[in-house]
């Protein structure tokens, strides 16, 4: 069967073990609210390690976890890796299963802590996942850099898809604030380059399985 792996492992949990498994309680409990029936293969779980991993369809989107969690304002630092590829049959959370794809992305983790890449992904094609590994990075570093009003902001334009407007009605401030605010923290290039990059992994896995 061939599926989408993610991981997200909370680095530095070991400073504080508590805070870590809190924030990943919430966040599990997120996508397990968002993400549509037929796109969730497994239960999203977390491990004693603090580490997250989910099993989606191949045809899920493999960034709404990454942006989901990089709006959030009472995020911890995260490092993701998400492989497209195949799993082995079977049942349960997604700490229970296993694959081709859950050896890859275990690889793709380490690699990424070596690298201090906070988010690679492998689609199956070399060529494109060579693409991948210089511009995943560069969508963490921007995600990263944001500022808790930053967060608050781009949380209601990118996650729950409101105009400025209408985010600015929610959170009773003046548009011209929410555009001053938007931009400054570059939502519309975040935007972009999650769609670019969200293309790329989906169009050559489809391409790889197909083959």
């Amino acid at each position: 069967m061939n599926a989408i792996v993610l991981f997200g492992d909370v680095i530095r949990s070991r400073r504080n073990a508590t805070g870590a498994t809190m924030w990943l309680r919430t966040l599990t409990a997120e996508l397990e609210a968002a993400a549509p029936p037929e796109s969730l293969l497994a239960p999203f779980e977390f491990t004693q390690g603090d580490e997250l991993q989910g099993l989606l369809a191949s045809d899920a989107d493999p960034l709404d976890a990454v942006l989901r969690a990089s709006f959030n304002p009472d995020r911890r630092p995260m490092r993701w890796v998400i492989v497209a590829g195949e799993v082995d049959p079977g049942t349960g959370p997604a700490t229970q299963r296993t694959g081709p794809a859950f050896l890859r992305a275990r690889e793709r983790l380490a690699e990424a802590g070596a690298r201090r890449d906070d988010l690679l992904l492998s689609s199956g094609d070399p060529a494109t996942d060579a693409l991948l590994d210089r511009i995943a990075p560069v969508l963490a570093e921007m995600l990263a850099d944001l500022t808790k009003r930053q967060m608050v902001i781009g949380r209601l334009l990118v996650i729950e898809g409101l105009r400025r407007s209408e985010a600015a009605d929610r959170l009773h401030i003046s548009r011209a604030t929410v555009s001053v605010v938007a931009d400054r923290a570059h939502i519309r290039s975040i935007t972009r380059l999650a769609a670019a990059t969200k293309r790329l992994s989906t169009r050559s896995s489809s391409r790889c399985q197909e083959e």
